[in-house]
């Protein structure tokens, strides 16, 4: 009997450090999957705005009792664990899908202005272009203040350039727009590449604006903002563009163009911030969501 029990205490000797063993890597890689959640969380909520359903030190110590206290914590951190990473992989593929739509709602407006003003642009022109009314400026502001060009860059090219926009400008400046119009459209022709092409294609759009002629104007200030999106006056070619559609009671186009402005550019020009607001009211748009 002595014998019997002295075998089963070298047994029990044995077999605890074995499972305390076979036990510890475990509660080390629910250590680990904790950690990397936590940095997960951080990653993809960097604002620090949610907190972690996993709490550290949720299990007392590293041993397990013959209670089995230590297990039953273990697999409670394991199924919070589990828990945790199907809230944060539905979170972030509701963001794409998200991200997804907004792109293929931009994509629509573009398609759909191209379209309407294709088809503005085939219309009779009788139709399209009726005599001009008396005109009203659309800024009564010195013209110089809004489009002066800046500082004269030294390079040749460069210098061409500026000069073929600088004709353009003293011609609309002068309300002779038609002529201005071409000045402007030719100089962007002869120096596509240059930063001066922007100013040209905008200036352009605003020309035939200002001659009465919308449709025109909405075609050219699309293209100047499609075809260089980071060109110094794209944010402008939008701003005319919602003016243009305005002019041709396009107001809803208009206000999406506007919703696009303050998106795209929100670092914009500070005479076009402050015009934004009547721009929007004259298109009856709907005031901006703020997120």
């Amino acid at each position: 009997m002595r014998f019997h029990l002295l075998g089963l205490a070298l047994m029990a000797s044995v077999a605890m450090p074995a499972i305390a063993q076979r036990a510890e890597p475990i509660d080390r890689r629910v250590e680990r999957l904790e950690q990397q959640l936590r940095a997960v969380q951080r990653r993809v909520f960097p604002s620090g705005n949610v907190e972690p359903e996993i709490a550290p030190g949720s299990v007392q110590g590293s041993g397990f009792g013959a209670s089995g206290d230590a297990l039953s914590s273990l697999s409670a951190r394991v199924d919070a664990l589990e828990a945790q990473l199907r809230s944060l992989t539905s979170q972030v593929e509701e963001s794409n899908y998200r991200t997804r739509q907004f792109e293929d709602q931009i994509a629509r407006l573009r398609t759909d202005l191209n379209g309407r003003i294709e088809r503005l642009e085939s219309a009779p022109r009788a139709a399209a272009e009726p005599a001009p009314p008396p005109r009203v400026r659309e800024q009564p502001a010195a013209p110089a203040e809004a489009e002066a060009p800046p500082a004269p860059a030294p390079a040749r090219t460069a210098d061409d350039a500026e000069e073929a926009y600088n004709v353009g400008y003293r011609l609309w400046s002068a309300h002779r727009y038609a002529e201005a119009a071409g000045a402007l459209g030719d100089a962007a022709t002869r120096f596509p590449n240059s930063r001066w092409a922007s100013w040209a294609r905008n200036l352009q759009g605003r020309s035939y604006l200002d001659d009465n002629k919308p449709a025109t104007a909405a075609r050219i200030l699309l293209a100047n903002y499609q075809d260089n999106p980071r060109g110094e006056r794209a944010p402008d070619s939008l701003y005319y563009l919602g003016q243009a559609l305005t002019r041709l009671d396009r107001r809803a186009e208009a206000c999406r163009v506007y919703d696009e402005l303050a998106s795209v550019y929100p670092d914009m020009r500070d005479t076009i911030r402050s015009r934004l607001p009547e721009a929007r009211t004259a298109a009856r748009c709907a005031a901006p969501t703020r997120n």
